[in-house]
């Protein structure tokens, strides 16, 4: 497995490297954010990040927000800050964990091994006759491939990620268009419209949550 270790501090990227060599991890490091997002860019082959949120040139926040936008990949954040609002803002912007310092190196591995085994689990997600298989990008309900947009696809696989969590409409629209597109709260109506069509039976998991947004839901069994 490759990792990306972006932090300014190099014996914070030592320490972690050390503890990465002995799980035999590959090691790509960065030291600010604007770094990051090159590695990204000339190793598509990185499998999991771990990222300072502190740091010149480009904060972790925003270059993760950027990363998203290039490919998926776990993420697990750093911090010295431990305040509740980095926190949520952090988890907010699709990162799989947040660690704050000092930390234990193991107990760093521990947390990369179970997002890494969480994210294989569900690489195909099961709901009754609906199949979506992440791997393969392919959506099929009863056996049968249905043919969704990209757009769609993401808003699709972003409500799985996220099931039975009630999201708002600027959630969407910045987690699935990004901070820089200039459309509003009409876009995601329009292709939450087109994403139930195309879910046919299943196109009630999607509910509308009066004065907020929307959420994908699920019975506690799946």
């Amino acid at each position: 497995m490759k990792l990306l270790v972006v932090d300014d501090e190099i014996r914070i990227r030592e320490v972690i490297k050390e503890y990465a060599y002995h799980e035999k991890y590959e090691v790509i490091e960065a030291s600010n954010g604007k770094e990051a997002i090159a590695k990204v860019k000339e190793h598509p082959d990185i499998d999991f990040i771990i990222m300072d949120i502190m740091m010149p040139i480009l904060d972790g926040i925003s270059a993760n927000r950027e990363i998203k936008k290039i490919k998926e990949i776990p993420t697990l954040m750093l911090s010295a800050r431990k305040e509740e609002y980095d926190k949520l803002q952090a988890f907010d912007d699709g990162i799989d964990d947040y660690v704050t310092k000092p930390f234990s190196p193991r107990e760093l591995m521990a947390r990369i091994k179970a997002i890494c085994k969480r994210n294989k689990e569900e690489d195909v997600f099961i709901y009754q006759d609906l199949i979506v298989d992440k791997k393969g990008h392919t959506v099929k309900i009863d056996q049968k491939e249905i043919k969704l947009t990209p757009k769609e696809y993401e808003l699709l696989l972003f409500f799985i990620k996220n099931k039975n969590i009630a999201l708002s409409r600027e959630t969407l629209l910045s987690q699935i268009w990004g901070y820089d597109f200039f459309g509003d709260d009409r876009t995601v109506d329009t292709h939450i419209k087109m994403l139930r069509g195309n879910l046919g039976k299943y196109r009630d998991l999607i509910v509308t949550v009066r004065g907020v947004g929307y959420k994908f839901e699920l019975s506690e069994s799946n």
